[in-house]
This record gives structure tokens, C-alpha cells and sequence, in this order.
């Protein structure tokens, strides 16, 4: 049981350094050049791998259990998890206010996760993600400390960045329940 949260805490370890090691030794990564992706690439899914295998086998000691109220909240902060990726690739008007948009999702996303589940496998799993996602803004910030800013985006892309967010929380949604527990209550 204790080899679940090992196996869990390994692939937040191996995920974290894969992504942060672009920003603590960039000499070297840029060395290694398109090879360095490829190796991003497969230690990002060695990582998730370790992950979802330790969350499963992580023994399940319950801080609260998921209720109507937790489900609904974490379900209206995954609607907006949604939009800011999908924001962030269209540079809707958020995008102009939010600057690492996709980091501030990973950050939404755990805090929405851990609310619903309640559990010390999810303190580890969405806390460690939390961290990583909190620390890759302050190395991005560092590396980069000038912000420049999209400029003003059509109606369209916003609606559309709305609408695809719907869509692909309906199809989440729809996988995780097939997967996992269904999300909607």
C-alpha cells in the first residue's frame, strides 16, 4: 500500500524535473537540441504512467468524501480550467491579463481535484502538481521578465474559446466517467 504513494511521489519527481530542467540548466538543454524534446516527451509519459499507477495503488485515507457541493465546484472550476487552455492557444482577451494561462489551469485543476477527493493520495498527487505548476511560472517569470502582451482579440475567438471549453468538458467529462468516477454527480 505505503508503494503507491512511493510510485506516486516518483512520477511527480520525474515529471517536475523533466519540465523544470529546460529552465535550471538551459546551456545544457539547448545542447542536447530536438533530442532534448524527444526526451522531455518520454519522461512526461514515464511520469504519468508512475502517477496514475500510484494514485490507484495508494492506500484510500479520506480527509472528507466527495459530495453534491464538492462535485459542482469542482466541475464550474474545471469549465474554467478548460477555457484558459483553450485561451491560451486562441490568445482570447483573458490571455491579455493571465499570462501563464495553461500553468494557472494545472493550478485550478488541483485545487478543483483535491476539493472533490478529498483523500491523502490527492494531497500528494494534485499538491505536487500545484507546486510544479507554481514554480515553472516563477522560473518562467525569472527567465523571462518582460510580459508581452497579446493584442485584443476578436468576439469570435472568445465565443469559440467558450464553446470549445463546453465541448471538451462534456467529452472529459464523458472519458473520465468510462475510466473513473463519473464527474457529474
Amino acid at each position: 500500500m505505503m508503494m503507491g504513494y512511493l510510485i506516486l511521489i516518483l512520477g511527480l519527481l520525474l515529471w517536475s524535473g523533466a519540465h523544470v530542467f529546460k529552465r535550471i540548466a538551459p546551456d545544457r538543454r539547448a545542447a542536447m537540441g530536438d533530442a532534448g524534446k524527444g526526451l522531455v516527451a518520454v519522461l512526461s509519459l514515464v511520469a504519468i504512467v508512475l502517477m496514475v499507477l500510484g494514485y490507484r495503488w495508494a492506500p484510500g485515507d479520506q480527509f472528507w468524501s466527495a459530495n453534491s457541493i464538492t462535485t459542482g465546484i469542482n466541475n464550474l472550476l474545471m469549465l474554467l480550467v478548460f477555457y484558459l487552455f483553450a485561451a491560451s492557444g486562441m490568445k482570447t482577451a483573458v490571455t491579455r491579463m493571465v499570462r501563464h494561462p495553461q500553468l494557472w489551469a494545472v493550478r485550478i485543476w488541483a485545487i478543483a481535484h483535491f476539493i472533490v477527493n478529498g483523500d491523502f493520495a490527492s494531497l500528494i498527487l494534485f499538491g505536487g502538481l500545484f507546486v510544479w505548476a507554481q514554480i515553472a511560472a516563477r522560473l518562467i517569470n525569472r527567465d523571462v521578465p518582460q510580459w508581452e502582451k497579446n493584442p485584443p482579440a476578436p468576439v469570435g475567438k472568445e465565443i469559440g474559446a467558450v464553446v470549445g471549453a463546453v465541448v471538451v468538458l462534456a467529452a472529459v467529462g464523458w472519458i473520465h466517467g468510462l475510466i473513473g468516477p463519473w464527474p457529474f454527480g
